[in-house]
């Protein structure tokens, strides 16, 4: 069974998210002018010749939003719905996150309209090529990084670092990060973004005094940021009561055996059908009665007809842009306390940082300091945002683009304009 997904568009939410905290903000015409828009927009064609001898065109983009505070930064996702809009919004969320984690990166985004579920590892490869060389202007260790996201994985950054060192004439491992560990990836990268949402629930649980251990979660989307996210709360204690993906969800009120599922997940590509649950509408994983609610699917998955169901006491954005700005006002209004997408998941950029670094010094850390530093980077951004929300007294979205809208902010006008 497969959620259905509102057709908001994404970047007029991030514009929206954008106005309104500029507005908090009162921050001035000229510098709005300078960081609210895409430097570039590249529309590419993708021709693939696909198993069967026939040729089929694909449509790619790949939008660098800033690049003032470092390099343009952002995952490739393959997926039916993208679109230029929403490639724009995901590049834009991903400068205001990278600035709220304080690392050295602008803000990027890739994708192609595809559906790779219909597409053999022979025909994925070839259009991941092609894509590359048509995108190869725009990237680069000192330009733009890619990285995986919906749909993309370790595999798919090999391909990308290979057509891309192969017209170099030399290995670039630094030209992705996400890469498998035998290319130069880092330990801890492929669960970074959910130790990452799993770092910021300890802190709004803790803020919120809301004991860890036996406190019951809904999971939405149990790809690699749900099921991390999912396994981690269930080792620390909390009951994970309820998990979706495309196939559907199910539901145990005394908790889901969480490494069953993933197991199950792993060897059967969906979630249905799991021993010890009963199955639910997709739908009414969203109402359940909850502490946590973990949106780790798409965008808009939650809006203004099914906001006012939500009973979870916390919402922990996984994916990016789960709520829509009427969904917010709505949970607000609710009491309810909203973990946003750019300080949540900020785990996978921020450990994608570190990858990074270490292919740049060719020198590779242990697996336990890649989670040290996480927790450090994770722990001190939802700080430093939390305190802008009870400072201003705003929502949590609004402190956390204050955050990041700040220190871009601040970097453009310390540059300047060149000429």
């Amino acid at each position: 069974m497969i959620t259905t997904i509102r057709k908001d568009n994404a970047y007029d939410v991030a514009m929206e998210n954008f106005d309104t905290a500029a507005d908090a903000m009162q921050l001035d015409h000229n510098t709005r002018e300078m960081i609210k828009y895409p430097e570039r927009m590249l529309t590419v064609t993708v021709p693939v010749r696909m198993d069967d001898g026939s040729i089929r065109r694909f449509e790619g983009y790949r939008v660098q939003h800033s690049s003032c505070r470092g390099p343009a930064k952002g995952g490739i996702r393959f997926h039916p719905q993208v679109t230029l809009d929403e490639v724009k919004a995901l590049a834009t969320w991903m400068t205001w996150k990278c600035a709220v984690v304080n690392i050295p990166f602008g803000g990027a985004k890739g994708g192609i309209t595809c559906d790779p579920k219909h597409m053999s590892q022979g025909e994925l490869e070839r259009m991941t090529r092609r894509y590359t060389s048509a995108i190869l202007p725009l990237i680069g260790p000192e330009q733009d990084i890619p990285a995986p996201d919906v749909y993309t994985n370790s595999q798919t950054m090999a391909w990308i670092m290979d057509t891309y060192s192969m017209t170099k004439g030399y290995s670039i491992p630094g030209v992705v990060t996400g890469k498998p560990i035998s290319l130069g990836g880092s330990l801890g990268r492929n669960e970074a973004t959910g130790r990452g949402v799993f770092y910021t629930i300890q802190c709004a649980c803790e803020h919120l005094n809301i004991p860890l251990k036996g406190a019951t979660v809904a999971v939405q989307g149990f790809g690699n940021a749900g099921s991390v996210t999912a396994q981690l709360l269930y080792e620390a204690g909390a009951k994970i009561i309820a998990v979706s993906d495309s196939t559907g969800c199910v539901f145990n009120r005394d908790g889901l055996d969480i490494p069953e599922l993933i197991n199950m997940k792993a060897m059967c590509g969906h979630v249905d059908g799991f021993p010890d649950s009963e199955p639910i509408h997709p739908q009414d994983l969203i109402a359940l009665n909850c502490d946590i609610l973990v949106p780790a699917a798409l965008e808009n998955m939650v809006h203004a007809d099914n906001a006012r169901s939500v009973r979870a006491r916390i919402i922990a954005e996984a994916a990016n842009g789960p709520l829509t700005p009427e969904a917010d006002r709505i949970l607000e209004s609710k009491g309810a306390f909203v973990i946003p997408d750019i300080l949540c998941n900020a785990g996978g950029v921020t450990v994608s940082y570190f990858e990074w670094v270490q292919d740049e010094q060719h020198l590779f850390w242990e697996a336990q300091d890649v989670y040290n530093r996480l927790e450090r980077v994770m722990k001190s951004a939802f700080r430093d945002v939390l305190k802008i929300h009870l400072d201003k007294k705003v929502p949590m979205r609004i402190a956390a683009n204050i955050l990041g809208i700040g220190r871009v902010a601040e970097a453009v006008q310390i540059r300047g304009i060149y000429p």
